[in-house]
């Protein structure tokens, strides 16, 4: 995904990958997690656009769209979402989101119910109150002056070479290249304003109910729903996942064994298949209020 376009939205420059087939019978929007971008999705979205418009953009404050202070909300999120929608033409989307993606994804949906078919939440936050204990540390107040001294550059340098090292040698593993990621990012003072941001609304969201599958179930009621999650996700547990299925009546749950916070990295070929299935036995909200 290093093919990347780029416009201007509302004074920033934003970049995103886009397959860019505007014939395709269902267009699907990616939405990363906190600190990622769409490279996030490298592992799907080529596969994903062999059926489908795949448009991926890298979130405002992340990867290489710009980084300006100001409002990182899910609210905000999801209006930009909408901006950036009427930018590429799009009118209706099926939206994917993961991690704390899936919280905007969520708040998009709620807020934007006319623009969205269907949800597609992998390992997603805001569907419960429960929180990993270091987002819960990093949510706090002066989070925003720990993170420059445990990111410093001899430690990142070091980390890169041995990443380099180990892939050169054959060796993967995508979860742990996931988590280096996140933390590599995090020495960027845009990426670090975004972040805790976003986390820090996301953890206001989880005593005010402001975007939760489980406060709001009948928002999504005509709205078909997949959760994917990995059997052994320690940072937004697989119970999150069982309750926001019992408390959405239009949603399926598939748990991945053996998979952690990241199954589009650590087993793109399973959420590929079961997003086209999903994709392939489910109605567009769109075409069942026509019906209604």
């Amino acid at each position: 995904m290093d093919d990347l376009r780029y416009l201007d939205l509302n004074g920033d420059r934003i970049s995103y990958w886009d397959s860019g087939d505007a014939d395709r019978p269902e267009t699907l929007l990616l939405i990363h997690g906190m600190s990622g971008s769409a490279a996030a999705w490298r592992h799907v979205a080529p596969l994903l656009a062999q059926r489908y418009r795949v448009i991926a953009p890298d979130l405002l404050g992340h990867g290489h769209s710009d980084k300006p202070r100001g409002d990182y909300s899910l609210g905000a999120s999801a209006v930009w979402l909408r901006d950036f929608l009427d930018a590429v033409g799009v009118a209706r989307v099926t939206v994917v989101g993961q991690s704390l993606g899936g919280g905007i994804a969520m708040q998009f949906a709620h807020q934007h119910r006319e623009r969205c078919d269907r949800v597609v939440l992998i390992g997603s936050g805001g569907v419960g109150p429960e929180l990993n204990w270091l987002l819960r540390v990093l949510s706090t107040p002066g989070a925003e002056y720990v993170l420059p001294a445990v990111t410093p550059k001899p430690v990142l340098d070091a980390g890169n070479v041995v990443r380099d090292w180990l892939t050169a040698a054959g060796v993967r593993s995508p979860r742990a290249a996931q988590l280096w990621n996140t933390y590599a990012k995090l020495s960027d003072a845009g990426t670090r304003h975004a972040f805790l941001g976003t986390l820090r609304s996301a953890a206001d969201a989880r005593t005010t109910g402001a975007v939760s599958a489980l406060n709001r179930p009948q928002s999504s009621a005509q709205m078909p729903v997949l959760l994917v999650w990995g059997e052994q996700d320690r940072v937004m547990p697989v119970t999150q996942g069982h309750a926001a299925h019992e408390a959405l009546t239009n949603s399926r749950l598939e748990v991945l064994a053996g998979v952690g916070h990241s199954p589009h990295a650590e087993a793109p070929d399973q959420v590929v298949d079961l997003i086209g299935d999903f994709l392939a036995t489910t109605e567009r909200r769109s075409v069942m209020l026509t019906r209604c």
